[in-house]
């Protein structure tokens, strides 16, 4: 059976590649921010936002590929008070984000679902908290002049492999989970499925 990452992340393609795990990439079939308006209007938190998301994004893919084994995924993040974040449509929004998020500490929600003939099969969702030390304007500003605007892409605006460990004083959780794809629960439910040898 096939597993096909409904996603174009690099980082989620590189973690599956690394592990050894053969699989096809789609974009996936999911008209995001109406979803995501409808999950908010609905009243969900961060965590449910990660998952309704990441079963809308397996759902709409999976419908493409008959008898394929559709794997979305989603990240939200969250301060401590609830405030939700998106990703930041701009360098400038994102250097307001950043001085939002500098010297607190936000939780960032890694939620995977597998859907296969337009039905859920399995889904999971881990937790990552994040502690921020004090940034100060200059150094944000030599950050995100540094990595550029490949930080739009993600959430937070850090890439946790490369300069954005600076960012950080305290991190609890695990780095796949930071990185999008918790690698360790896929693991098991792709043995269980008989898509990985056990």
């Amino acid at each position: 059976m096939r597993l096909v990452l409904a996603s174009q992340s690099s980082g989620r393609r590189k973690i599956l590649a690394n592990a050894g795990i053969l699989h096809d990439v789609m974009t996936a079939h999911c008209d995001e921010e109406a979803e995501k308006q409808a999950l908010r209007a609905g009243g969900a938190d961060a965590r449910m936002l990660a998952l309704g998301l990441a079963e809308a994004k397996a759902l709409g893919t999976s419908l493409a590929r008959p008898g394929a084994l559709i794997l979305g995924c989603d990240q939200t993040l969250a301060l401590e008070d609830g405030t939700m974040f998106d990703k930041a449509r701009s360098m400038d929004e994102l250097a307001d984000h950043l001085r939002q998020l500098s010297g607190r500490t936000h939780s960032l929600f890694a939620a995977m679902s597998i859907a296969r003939d337009g039905e859920i099969i399995w889904r999971d969702i881990e937790e990552a908290r994040m502690t921020m030390r004090p940034l100060s304007d200059s150094f944000i500003a030599d950050y995100l002049a540094a990595e550029g605007e490949d930080l739009l892409s993600g959430v937070g605006g850090y890439r946790i492999e490369g300069r954005g460990i600076q960012l950080f004083e305290r991190i609890e959780g695990s780095h796949f989970t930071i990185i999008g794809l918790p690698l360790l629960p896929l693991l098991a439910f792709l043995r269980t499925a008989g898509v990985i040898a056990g």
